[in-house]
């Protein structure tokens, strides 16, 4: 996830994206991504293994800025949000 204004990166694992999304959009948990704004679903993946999710998260956690701008490139070159739309107006 990221601010507004693209400058800060938040990499997450989670069970329920729907969910967590909706948490980290309306500020609804303390830490990282609500004291830096981060509302917009710009990358993720999805898989059924939760050692797997976890061991990915850590992985992308070590890498530069710009090897996580380059994944995000990837699939979605624009940065547009990806959960636009998910709760209506």
């Amino acid at each position: 996830m990221t601010n507004k204004n693209k400058t800060v990166l938040y990499t997450g694992v989670t069970s329920d994206l729907f969910k967590r999304v909706y948490q980290h959009r309306h500020h609804l948990t303390e830490g990282f991504s609500s004291r830096y704004n981060c509302e917009y679903l710009v990358y993720y993946e999805e898989g059924n293994d939760i050692a797997a999710a976890i061991a990915r998260e850590k992985q992308i956690k070590s890498w530069s800025r710009k090897k996580k701008e380059a994944l995000i490139a990837q699939l979605n070159p624009a940065w547009s949000d990806l959960s636009s739309g998910w709760y209506g107006a």
